[in-house]
């Protein structure tokens, strides 16, 4: 039985770890997308896309997607405009000139703080 709790409790450190990693990521992620897409592209477009990034899960649900975006834009890194629709009003999204400045910086951030972590994780001795 003990077992099992020290395993439910892992299982809770790892996922509360793993949604602190995913929620400091998202801004990145998000605009990124946006600045590879060279297009406005809806919320929707953004996490189909995210989904076909690769092995994993995305780093961001699409229902956490949206206030992200909403975020961004209120900062200037985004630009948004709704689309008249019959479903409702989309609301499309682009990355800013401001947007492209800050993404460079948080590349640069991004790799500086994967370099350091990756060398913290390599056993000692190793390369990597």
């Amino acid at each position: 039985m003990e077992d099992q709790a020290e395993a439910t409790e892992l299982d809770r450190l790892s996922q509360k770890f793993q949604k602190e990693l995913n929620s400091g990521l998202a801004s990145l992620v998000l605009l990124s997308v946006l600045e590879q897409a060279g297009e406005d592209l809806y919320g929707y477009q953004i996490a189909k896309r995210l989904q076909g990034t690769g092995p994993g899960e995305p780093p961001i649900k699409q229902g956490a997607l949206y206030p992200v975006l909403r975020q961004l834009a209120a900062s200037g890194l985004l630009a948004s405009r709704i689309v008249p629709s019959y479903a409702g009003p989309p609301r499309r999204y682009r990355i800013t000139p401001a947007g492209r400045e800050t993404l460079a910086g948080w590349r640069a951030i991004w790799q500086s703080t994967r370099d350091f972590v990756d060398k913290c994780l390599e056993p000692e001795g190793q390369p990597p």
